[in-house]
């Protein structure tokens, strides 16, 4: 492998991405690896829920707590990159990043490759203490700056617990350019360019709302080429399925996102500066992307086991849906009163899934979801299993439900908690041992709402409307951020844009989707990307891990945006 290399280079890094999550497409290392040049090669292995299932890991076997699949990845992997001179970095280290640097060199001796392996540490503030009681992991969400000290000691593979996604991209950047912890533009461009490249093909087309127009297969996995200026060209390997346009990148800009401040541990960046272009056939050019001091302190994520839930889901076929589901909710609730015991939270949910004069049984078939919680798992139990299976042969024509009803799981609690960064340690251990502490930002700014642009003129049209969805003029792109949900809203030209900027306000946004009527709703304006950012704060209870809602990620919350209708002006239909 080729060490760290030193200067300024004027060439651009070349750094992809091979995984988004914990699960994601096993062979993506190999693909990028032999698929076309790369400098740099990053994976992605964490998320809120991941923490969760790694800190349960960490009970059972102190020694685990780290994605394990990037152990079997690299058992070809590491050959691979050390003939072509690709140095690997890598979240997977989850919980215990100096096992799973210990666990590479075992591989590395294994399979006859030598590497020079760092890892960086210091966000586990588990011991630190004052969390909730209860609380399983606690994990400061680091910068860049130890993985960029790793690569300049001339680390081959650098291994992380919890930074930011983009900090992978980032801090590389920052080691081959240079850079200072005050060049804030160039690393607010190399930010950006990291949380494109951060969930894999999310950036080639996947999750993408006009995906029909690509091939979509096998979608490539992406890479940037980074300038020296923080500039990115986005693209991916040739050959390559899935595509990269402006909109795949637009979407994947808005996931998970507030506001016009993007906030991180080096540097906020601004994204309301981020300006994109078509650069060529499956190349995205982002330039302009200012930067501004980070904030005074690091979102810790805090998760914690919350108690334990059971869900059974009645099918209900044919006609009278109503009628039967109130019979099986009176019957359910009996069953609570009897048995002395009702759970601290029962959820009924009918979805309306079935059709007249259908022809099939399925497609005749309404599904009522019955979730209930509580710290108690005897509350969750026999009690609502038991009674579930009684009502068999006693309840509505044509009783069944999706599965036998089981035990009650538990399920998690993620929180996030805001510590002076200075309070925080930060530690790069280099390949010799050798540990270094990375430094603070010695300049913060206060992370404020940037004030909304001024709105595009209104469209001007002839009034003719048509009812129709809002899909066929605009895309989105939703996910999740602990108990708050973001949809992304851009539209496809500049008329489109003219008119959703005045027609999708917050109030309408409630009206469209009536499970967020009564919850905090905050919506963002960002003109370079024709887009409007919504955050429903409250939308995912407390978190993924608790599984509060039908879609516990708010994965499809903006398809089902997409999929609503209202009056369009007929010129841009």
């Amino acid at each position: 492998m080729t060490p760290a290399i030193p200067g300024e280079p004027t060439a651009p890094l070349r750094i992809g991405n091979a995984s988004g999550f914990y699960g994601d497409r096993f062979g993506a290392l190999e693909e990028m690896l032999t698929g076309g040049p790369l400098d740099i090669l990053t994976g992605d292995y964490l998320a809120e829920l991941t923490m969760l299932i790694l800190g349960r890991d960490r009970l059972k076997d102190p020694d685990r707590g780290y994605a394990k699949t990037f152990l079997r990845q690299l058992e070809t992997g590491l050959g691979l990159a050390a003939e072509r001179g690709v140095r690997i970095v890598t979240n997977a280290g989850g919980l215990n990043p100096a096992g799973l640097a210990d666990a590479v060199r075992e591989l590395a001796e294994k399979v006859g490759v030598p590497v020079r392996v760092a890892h960086v540490e210091g966000d586990d503030l588990l011991a630190r203490g004052g969390w909730p009681d209860g609380t399983l992991t606690a994990n400061a969400y680091l910068g860049g700056g130890g993985i960029a000290e790793c690569l300049r000691a001339g680390a081959e593979v650098v291994v992380t617990g919890r930074v930011t996604d983009a900090a992978l991209v980032s801090g590389a950047a920052a080691a081959h350019f240079g850079w200072r912890p005050d060049d804030h533009d160039r690393l607010a461009g190399a930010v950006i360019a990291g949380h494109v490249l951060e969930c894999g093909t999310q950036a080639t087309g996947g999750n993408y709302s006009f995906f029909g127009a690509l091939d979509m297969r096998r979608p490539g996995f992406p890479l940037a080429e980074i300038a020296a200026d923080g500039s990115a060209v986005i693209t991916k390997h040739p050959g390559t399925g899935g595509a990269v346009t402006v909109g795949t990148v637009t979407a994947q800009l808005l996931y998970e996102t507030t506001g016009a401040r993007y906030a991180g541990p080096d540097v906020t960046a601004r994204l309301d500066t981020a300006r994109l272009a078509q650069d060529g056939p499956d190349r995205v050019r982002i330039d302009g992307v200012r930067g501004e001091a980070p904030p005074p302190t690091l979102k810790t994520g805090l998760t914690r086991l919350g108690g334990w839930r059971h869900e059974v889901t009645f099918v209900l076929t044919g006609l009278d849906v109503d009628l039967k589901a109130g019979l099986v909710r009176e019957q359910m609730e009996a069953a609570f009163d009897a048995a002395g015991r009702r759970p601290a939270e029962v959820d009924w949910r009918l979805a309306r899934t079935d059709h007249p004069d259908a022809a099939s049984e399925e497609e005749a078939s309404a599904l009522l979801r019955l979730v209930v919680r509580d710290p108690d798992q005897d509350a969750v139990g026999r009690v609502i299993s038991g009674a579930a299976v009684e009502l068999a042969l006693g309840s509505y024509p044509g009783f069944h439900v999706t599965a036998p009803p089981g035990k009650g799981a538990p399920y998690g609690v993620f929180e996030a908690a805001y510590v002076p960064v200075g309070e925080v340690p930060h530690v790069a251990v280099l390949p010799d041992g050798r540990r270094v502490d990375i430094e603070p930002p010695t300049t913060t700014r206060e992370l404020v709402r940037e004030a909304d642009p001024p709105l595009p003129e209104p469209l001007h049209h002839d009034g003719t409307t048509r009812r129709a969805p809002l899909g066929l003029v605009a895309g989105a792109r939703s996910g999740d951020k602990g108990g708050a949900a973001n949809v992304g809203v851009w539209a496809r030209t500049e008329e489109a844009w003219a008119w959703l900027a005045h027609e999708l306000t917050t109030e309408r946004l409630r009206e469209l989707l009536p499970e967020a009527a009564g919850l905090p709703v905050e919506r963002h304006v960002l003109p370079n990307l024709r887009a409007l950012n919504f955050v429903i704060d409250g939308l995912l209870g407390a978190g993924v891990a608790s599984q509060a809602r039908f879609d516990p990620q708010a994965k499809a919350v903006g398809e089902w945006l997409r999929a609503r209708h209202l009056d369009i002006p007929e010129v841009l239909l």
